[in-house]
């Protein structure tokens, strides 16, 4: 735990990356498996990340990203899309992968189904797309974490117009919505920020026990 705590001073929101640096990718695949592993609702993982390394495309992201410096200069872009309207299939698809994976049939399954289904699928799209771009937030922290303990950086934003995310990367059509960005990376030495005393509430002020 000592170890996690040093970790999470040792990051920041990496204000200038290097773009000579370039993640491994072996580093890559454990990201990829922390963000896999990540809790959601119900267990649905109700989005999909886009790895953005194609120069071209996010050349075009970064002036609908207010121009930051880091979506055409960290390593990779990593993009996480949100189901706008979540539909029976969905839920289908992942009843489907327990099965398979717990060698269950879907009959048995059932009940459970027929739960999310009851609770999830009459919400009204608006709140269904709010709920499932909350879920991205969680696969966020566990990419934050797993990189600061092989001392990646990364930049999460929220800093990007989302309607013309999805314009550029197609995902009207895919029924996703992009919630948030990730800019995944090595920090560039001559980004001052890494050098800030890291401020924070004190624990006193933030925490209240009833």
């Amino acid at each position: 735990m000592t170890n996690f705590i040093e970790n999470q001073k040792w990051r920041y929101a990496t204000k200038k990356f290097d773009a000579n640096k370039k993640v491994s990718a072996s580093d890559l695949e454990t990201l990829k498996e922390a963000i896999q592993l990540s809790t959601s609702s119900y267990g649905l993982q109700l989005y999909k990340v886009f790895i953005i390394e194609n120069p071209e495309v996010r050349a075009q992201l970064q002036p609908v990203s207010w121009g930051q410096s880091q979506i055409v200069d960290a390593s990779h872009l990593l993009v996480f899309a949100n189901i706008v309207d979540v539909k029976e299939n969905d839920i289908d698809a992942y009843v489907q992968n327990i099965a398979d994976t717990r060698g269950l049939s879907v009959e048995d399954l059932k009940g459970y189904s027929d739960f999310m289904k009851s609770k999830i699928v009459p919400l009204p799209v608006e709140q269904k797309a709010v709920w499932t771009s909350k879920q991205t937030y969680l696969a966020l922290g566990n990419l934050l974490n797993a990189a600061a303990e092989l001392k990646i950086d990364v930049t999460p934003m929220e800093g990007f117009e989302p309607e013309k995310y999805n314009e550029i990367l197609g995902l009207n059509a895919l029924g996703l919505n992009a919630s948030l960005v990730a800019a995944v990376g090595y920090r560039h030495e001559e980004d001052a920020t890494q050098h800030y005393a890291k401020v924070r509430k004190p624990k006193q002020e933030l925490f209240t026990t009833i």
